[in-house]
């Protein structure tokens, strides 16, 4: 049998291709692909070849946050076939350190489908079909569409970010940076009872998507950066903040409109950047360090299945695999686009 893939070479260079897919084993489905959305580590790979130290150095198909349709099941597994399932990308190995002590996001042996941090890199879920172990598919609801589905991991990343800033309810929340992480943020916030969620963004569009997630207020820092000023008044305003952009300038506003004894959540990645130890450590701030999730995604599939949190409002574009590079190219438009996915 064969499969459609997009196939990542270097920067800039993706092309749609044909490969053979694999009969599932025990354990395992074979999925007909449905919707699968291009992240912000996807659109690094394509745009500048990796992020950080993580390079592409093979060929790489992307992808991490996908739906499918069970088209075949292997031996003892009890997914029907036409069930629209969720795809966790994540598959620490349960033997290792961090495995054993219950700290799986950390695993030394992780395999993450459509990263490049391992060598050969672990394949992802731009591609017609594809075999999966049936414990990584979670079943949506009947009423939850591919699109929706899809959003399960982005959507369970911001759930583990809030997991680590304590309680929420009744907090004044900052996030800053309002791409589809940010607005599920805000999202995220709101379903966890803060009592305010102030939004910050260069691109009007993305902050219009901000409201329609739940945000209270706005503030597009290019043309009014002047309206932080009223929260960095008295040490600080915010008991809490979800830094998104990785931007410095976004991160310095963070530490400076924070409360003392207030928190940051670090969900943006960067490089390295300088940053005003003298504020952090005057104000005696908190500051955590977010990634990926665990039982984070059973709990984000619920979620979007039940509608408790609604993902619509930031799917802006559907494009079929066939336009994989032009799906690229459109996601990297900020002022024209949030989630852009894939469709098989």
């Amino acid at each position: 049998m064969q499969t459609r893939l997009a196939r990542l070479y270097e920067k800039g260079d993706l092309r749609v291709e044909t490969d053979v897919v694999a009969t599932p084993g025990p354990g395992e489905v074979l999925l007909k692909m449905a919707a699968a959305g291009i992240c912000g580590s996807d659109l690094h790979y394509y745009q500048d070849g990796g992020f950080g130290p993580v390079r592409v150095r093979e060929p790489i198909i992307p992808g991490h946050e996908a739906s499918g349709i069970v088209s075949q099941a292997g031996e003892g597994v009890d997914l029907a076939a036409g069930t629209l399932v969720a795809v966790n990308p994540s598959q620490p190995c349960g033997r290792c350190e961090y495995c054993r002590r219950d700290m799986p996001i950390h695993c030394l042996e992780m395999r993450f489908m459509g990263s490049a941090m391992r060598l050969p890199h672990e394949q992802g879920m731009f591609r017609e079909w594809l075999v999966v172990p049936a414990r990584q598919c979670l079943a949506a609801g009947a009423a939850t569409t591919a699109a929706e589905a899809a959003c399960s991991e982005p959507l369970s990343v911001c759930l583990h970010a809030a997991s680590r800033a304590g309680d929420i309810a009744g907090k004044h929340v900052l996030i800053t940076g309002a791409g589809p992480i940010g607005a599920l943020m805000v999202a995220v916030a709101r379903y966890h009872g803060a009592s305010e969620i102030v939004v910050t963004d260069l691109a009007d569009a993305a902050l219009d998507r901000a409201k329609a997630m739940g945000a209270g207020r706005t503030i597009n820092v290019s043309r009014d950066g002047a309206a932080l000023a009223e929260f960095e008044a008295g040490k600080g305003y915010f008991d809490l903040v979800f830094e998104c952009s990785a931007a410095v300038p976004a991160i310095r506003s963070a530490i400076a409109a924070v409360r003392p004894c207030g928190t940051i959540v670090q969900v943006g990645v960067t490089g390295e950047i300088p940053i005003p130890l003298n504020a952090i450590v005057g104000k005696e701030l908190h500051i955590h360090g977010t990634q990926r999730f665990h039982e984070e995604f059973a709990t984000a599939v619920e979620l979007i299945s039940s509608r408790r949190i609604d993902v619509r409002p930031i799917i802006s574009h559907s494009l079929p695999l066939e336009q994989a590079d032009a799906a690229f190219i459109l996601a990297g438009d900020r002022a024209a686009a949030c989630k852009v996915q894939l469709i098989f």
